[in-house]
């Protein structure tokens, strides 16, 4: 008995230390019941966007999911997560999900709609800023996270999806 509680919580531990703390969240995906844990991502260069379909930065989409394209059969996710904390954002998470596959063709994950600033704030989003130390300040700010979880960038919403600067860091990253 004790060789097997041993051998449990080595596998407990080893585990937990598989995935990094900030994707350690669980999460549910847009316009549906179903929740993931973002563990799912380990292993990856994972960039977290809060995204909007009603604000002067949704054109992003078009370069987010190009991003997404040719970055990830090397290990790039991109996971959105619309917010409403800018009020920008449709009441309905059918009709986000109608309107990003729609109008901009996104098969990135996307998941639930989420506060992202403030004491409100989603776990995951709580982590993003602890680790940053910066909450979004509009919509599509990106955190980019390294394969570890050990390092994470914030990029404002001006900078845009395919800069040099932003793929220059996703290239060193992946």
């Amino acid at each position: 008995m004790k060789i097997i509680c041993i051998y449990f919580l080595l596998f407990v531990s080893s585990y937990s230390l598989a995935c990094s703390s900030i994707l350690d969240t669980e999460i549910r995906v847009l316009d549906s019941s179903e929740t993931v844990n973002l563990c799912k991502y380990e292993d990856n260069v994972v960039m977290v966007v809060n995204v909007a379909s009603r604000c002067g930065y949704t054109y992003q989409y078009a370069s987010l999911q190009s991003l997404y394209e040719e970055y990830k059969n090397q290990g790039f996710v991109v996971l959105g997560v619309p917010s409403r904390d800018f009020f920008q954002e449709y009441s309905s998470e059918e009709d986000v999900a109608e309107f990003c596959s729609t109008e901009y063709g996104v098969n990135f994950p996307m998941f639930a709609t989420s506060k992202v600033r403030g004491n409100k704030a989603s776990p995951l989003f709580k982590k993003l800023i602890a680790a940053s130390g910066e909450e979004p300040t509009w919509n599509f700010n990106k955190y980019l996270i390294s394969r570890d979880g050990e390092k994470i960038y914030k990029y404002g919403s001006k900078v845009k999806p395919d800069s040099p600067e932003l793929k220059n860091q996703i290239e060193e990253l992946l």
